[in-house]
């Protein structure tokens, strides 16, 4: 018999869950709220994204200022994010959920470090740099393949300048126009900072403190993206207070209403019960580049390879076979919009479809979201977001807490020191010449 539990976390989003009974883990729940509500927003612990919406609020005012002087300081068709990781796909995610950049034509993305892709890129522009503001998001300024996009663009926006005309010194204030950086604030900490100021770039953007880059999706340079691609104020408004209401809802220790929570004991629980892969299905195409940015949390923060994300009903054709195979034991999670329109009776059909088969292979459970106009509701898409990065990180806390691990000084959940792997390969060795160096164009024969 299939069991059902329901939650709702209120501003558009409910969850039944089937054949989810985590009474094994209730017991250490309590403890995991209270130990992340006892580390929040403490310097250091890379958790400052759980106020992060209470302070953005008082920032809209300047965020759509400064996209209306970057605007109308050049004559830019699009914005250029020049970003990877947490600098990149927090934003493409917080577009497609909001409605916003559906024909990817307003915001683009840069973040290759090759000539055919770079030649790609340009020939978007029509071959003309100059159509486009670049968005620079680094928070120290020196990650390589943005630091490499950056000076590839400066230097192009400045010959583009001096083929019109322009001399050298007036070009580089041209192309500096075209420059807005998302960076540390302090320039001490941030080269791209110094940059910057000594070249009166566009704005006052930066990456807050003690928020890392995957968490960042209500940070400046998400918000700057947001209002340039359209995003109503209002909208943005609205986004924000529910997001700052789900991070309330989230350190609460009602489970009838605390989703995140739920959502993490579920994952932990599934793996305590000896279920290896996990699956977490997005249905519809408002959710394609959640998908990235749901892989990169997984990845870095649960640092699970294993988990499955993907968005349907592609996925059901090409991983069908393996989810419901009885040899397979998964663990899986359907998050769907709610359909209000021309197709929402096939819609409703194919979900319960799939919840149906969905909960009668594992445990599973049904994460609907409210919709309006090509996305989500405003209210809906802040909530759901901080809900992500809360559920996050209390799976690391439920799971180190059944295990009776000792937690660490720092969360594993909120670090990514492995990352440093393939980045000191790219340094030098003493005596050896530069593996790297960032806007470096190459001599052709």
């Amino acid at each position: 018999m299939v069991s059902v539990h329901s939650v709702n976390a209120g501003f558009g989003i409910a969850t039944k869950y089937f054949n989810a009974d985590v009474s094994n883990v209730n017991k250490v729940l309590p403890a995991a709220v209270d130990e992340l509500t006892r580390r929040a927003n403490k310097p250091g612990q890379f958790l400052s994204w759980i106020d992060l919406p209470k302070e953005q609020l008082k920032r809209v005012d300047k965020i759509y200022d400064l996209v209306a002087k970057s605007k109308n300081q050049t004559d830019s068709k699009v914005l250029t994010v020049l970003g990877i990781g947490g600098s990149k796909h927090p934003v493409e995610h917080m577009l497609s959920i909001n409605g916003l950049n559906i024909n990817k034509d307003k915001v683009l993305f840069f973040s290759d470090v090759d000539s055919t892709s770079l030649a790609r890129f340009i020939n978007r522009l029509d071959n003309d740099v100059t159509k486009s503001n670049f968005l620079v998001v680094s928070k120290s300024g020196s990650t390589f393949e943005t630091k490499d996009g950056m000076l590839r663009f400066k230097q192009l926006l400045e010959d583009a300048y001096i083929n019109k005309g322009y001399d050298k010194n007036q070009a580089k204030e041209m192309a500096a126009k075209h420059m807005i950086a998302v960076t540390d604030k302090n320039p001490a900490s941030s080269e791209l900072r110094r940059l910057s100021n000594s070249e009166n770039w566009a704005g006052d953007l930066f990456i807050h403190d003690d928020v890392g880059g995957r968490f960042s999706a209500l940070d400046d340079h998400v918000l700057f993206a947001l209002a340039d691609a359209g995003m109503k104020k209002q909208d943005m408004i609205k986004m924000l207070k529910a997001a700052q209401g789900m991070s309330e809802t989230a350190l609460s220790k009602d489970l009838s209403k605390n989703d995140p929570l739920m959502q993490a004991a579920f994952w932990v629980n599934s793996r305590l019960n000896g279920i290896r892969t996990t699956v977490h299905q997005y249905m519809g195409s408002l959710f394609e580049d959640t998908v990235n940015w749901h892989s990169q949390m997984q990845n870095e923060s649960v640092k699970n390879t294993l988990k499955q994300i993907a968005k349907v009903p592609d996925a059901m054709h090409h991983s069908s076979e393996a989810h419901f195979n009885p040899a397979n034991k998964y663990a899986y999670a359907l998050t769907s919009p709610v359909d209000h329109g021309a197709a929402r009776e096939n819609a409703a059909g194919y979900i319960n479809a799939l919840n149906k088969s969905y909960s009668q292979s594992g445990p599973f459970f049904n994460e609907t979201a409210e919709t309006a106009g090509l996305g989500l509701r405003p209210d809906t898409a802040g909530a759901l977001t901080q809900s992500r990065a809360f559920s996050t990180v209390y799976q690391e806390l439920i799971d180190k807490a059944m295990k009776q691990e000792k937690l660490p000084d720092v969360l594993d959940s909120v670090l990514q020191p492995h990352v440093e792997f393939y980045k000191k390969n790219l340094k030098p060795q003493p005596g050896e010449p530069d593996v790297v160096v960032a806007g470096r164009f190459s001599k052709l024969a």
